[in-house]
């Protein structure tokens, strides 16, 4: 009789290992080598996290690692930080600082839930769940007020605390933009959220389903407008604030107000959904000009098998990716008309390895005592934008970060922050004026503007004067300690942020997820110690006067001890500003909202 192990490395992998439990994997890999090696595939595992914990890999550039997040995910713990109003942290009572409104990482507590993925609004978070689940916290619109006795028909509505939205299917994916979000589910729907309480479905027979061109795997938000990305490298866009779309949904919403009984008010920590179909025109953006060819890509390749296979989303601006490296931007988003003015401009100076290189960052640092050498190849994998800022940047140990502006056009070269390159970066998160990344090795950096506390770096009255996220001088925290002073200079070399601000020791903590816009932050954290010792919520933080930018190292590789949804590990393994457009009920927008900052929102 033939042995497991005649059997092709193939069949096990595909077929064998992913019907058993997590129990029973922990057995089989510890009955020989062949099983321990075959048991810890890490293709397998990526594939595991998602059919188990409906993890997406689409936000993240890592490429191993993915049993330890799996075991970790078991129990992940969600941070925020940074403003504070408008309930966008899910914290009834925010611990108090002395600059800043939170200006550290505090844990918010989202009971029961496994969280997989967190994604950041103008004066919001959305988190989704290992089971689809969508909870929201903060307002989708902080310019306005909404009454007490208002339900979550209304945007301004505010959630102080996590809440879940009932929708029909589980979700995939969501992206926010500054006053509304959209969510990809299950089954290919898109919900647009201008308030959580009625979200309505896209219906346009360019989006379904029916074939490649019209199935999309990618929603992304702008400022004021929504896009999809296709499997065939379509982009179409709408405009939730703009006609026609506008006109439908106001029309709906007075239909569903003289109803009654419709204002979706929250029951059991869940806002029950009022959800409709809006038939709606799309956009489709222009096909890509010709482009060239990159290194690694023959000359001869046909022109219409390069296609865009990532997009994001700015100020009425468009990044496109393509499956070659191809980095673009697409202008005039602000309305429907203003797209046939618009088109596709490659940025070179982004995308071909002799162009990046001329950078003058890479340049100076030519000699012996080159602070960033030149990259030998260029290959981006990956985009992310937010407001006024895009970024394009590669993966693995040799990962490049290139920073670029709405401005930007061919001619214009990256911003290249040398402390940032070749660090194994596996996602860029970008607020209107802070920014952070996330490396392979669990470790979240920060820099920009301290904007309430955004960065998340800690209390600057607590920080040396002189280093990161702290005073400039002595002179200025002691004048911080006499008048209210929230204006730092903004951190130009990105510093680590810590995880345990708020208890007695230090912990070692791992990142695997980070999400920012406006004035906040987030992210999603795995203990690497087991202890049983709880976070003090409101207590004041610790002393973080070791807050300097930390090493980068290898991927941490404890003993793994992974266990799956509901189950208990006992096997070891061995180490391996646009208003709103309905207000509604009278008093609705009887006050300013959110502050302002820098001309734009909070």
């Amino acid at each position: 009789m033939p042995s497991l192990t005649e059997f092709p490395v193939e069949l096990l992998l595909d077929n064998l290992l992913p019907v058993l439990r997590v129990r029973d994997l922990l057995s089989l890999g510890a009955t020989n080598r062949f099983f321990a090696i075959l048991c810890a595939d890490d293709t397998f595992w990526k594939r595991k996290l998602e059919q188990d914990f409906n993890f997406s890999r689409s936000r993240t550039a890592r490429t191993s690692g993915w049993k330890f997040i799996y075991k970790g995910l078991s129990k992940p713990k969600v941070f925020v930080w940074g403003e504070s109003d408008n309930g966008r942290l899910g914290l009834l009572r925010p611990p108090k600082a002395k600059v800043g409104r939170v200006p550290f990482p505090v844990l918010l507590e989202v009971p029961g839930r496994r969280i997989i993925d967190i994604v950041a609004g103008g004066w919001s978070f959305h988190a989704i769940d290992s089971e689809g689940q969508v909870f929201v916290w903060g307002t989708l619109d902080g310019t306005l007020f909404a009454l007490n006795s208002d339900g979550f028909a209304v945007s301004q509505k505010i959630a102080e605390t996590p809440l879940r939205l009932e929708l029909p299917n589980p979700v995939r994916s969501v992206s926010c933009a500054r006053l509304y979000s959209i969510a990809l589910d299950s089954d290919g729907n898109i919900w647009n959220f201008v308030s959580w309480g009625r979200p309505f479905r896209i219906l346009s027979s360019l989006l379904d389903r029916s074939s490649p061109d019209s199935t999309p795997m990618q929603i992304e938000c702008g400022w004021t407008f929504s896009v999809a990305l296709t499997e065939s490298g379509q982009v179409y866009a709408w405009w939730p604030f703009n006609d026609p779309i506008r006109e439908q949904y106001n029309s709906r919403m007075e239909e569903l107000d003289t109803q009654g009984g419709n204002e979706a008010r929250p029951k059991d920590g869940a806002i029950p959904c009022i959800t409709w179909d809006l038939p709606c025109e799309l956009v489709r953006l222009p096909n890509l000009p010709r482009l060239p060819a990159l290194g690694g890509v023959e000359g001869k390749r046909a022109e219409d098998e390069i296609k865009l296979i990532k997009i994001a989303a700015m100020d009425n601006h468009v990044i496109g990716l393509t499956n070659v490296g191809h980095v673009l931007k697409f202008n005039h988003l602000e309305s429907a008309t203003g797209v046939a003015e618009g088109r596709w401009t490659y940025l070179p100076l982004f995308s071909e390895a002799d162009r990046v290189n001329s950078n003058e960052v890479f340049i100076a640092s030519a000699g012996e005592s080159a602070e960033v050498t030149a990259p030998v190849n260029v290959h981006i994998t990956h985009i992310s934008a937010h407001f006024h800022t895009f970024v394009a940047y590669t993966t693995g140990s040799e990962s490049i970060i290139l920073i670029g502006k709405d401005t930007t056009d061919e001619d214009t070269a990256a911003q290249i922050i040398p402390s940032l390159q070749y660090k194994s970066i596996i996602s860029v998160v970008l607020g209107d004026y802070h920014y952070g990344a996330l490396t392979s090795d669990g470790k979240l950096y920060t820099w920009g503007a301290f904007s309430n506390g955004a960065l998340g770096l800690g209390d600057p009255m607590n920080i040396e004067p002189g280093q990161p996220g702290g005073f400039a001088t002595e002179a200025l925290r002691n004048m911080a300690a006499t008048r209210r002073i929230n204006r730092l200079a903004d951190v130009t070399m990105p510093t680590q942020v810590r995880f345990d601000h708020q208890i007695k020791k230090k912990k070692d903590r791992f990142c695997f997820a980070a999400a920012a816009a406006g004035w906040h932050m987030g992210a999603l954290v795995i203990d690497l110690e087991d202890d049983d010792e709880e976070e003090v919520m409101d207590a004041e933080p610790a002393d973080p006067s070791e807050n300097m930018p930390g090493a980068f190292h290898p991927l941490p590789q404890p003993p793994f001890t992974t266990h799956g949804p509901g189950e208990i590990p006992i096997l070891p393994m061995a180490r391996g500003g646009i208003s709103p457009f309905r207000i509604g009920f009278a008093g609705r927008g009887a006050g300013p909202g959110g502050g302002a900052g820098r001309g734009t929102q909070q």
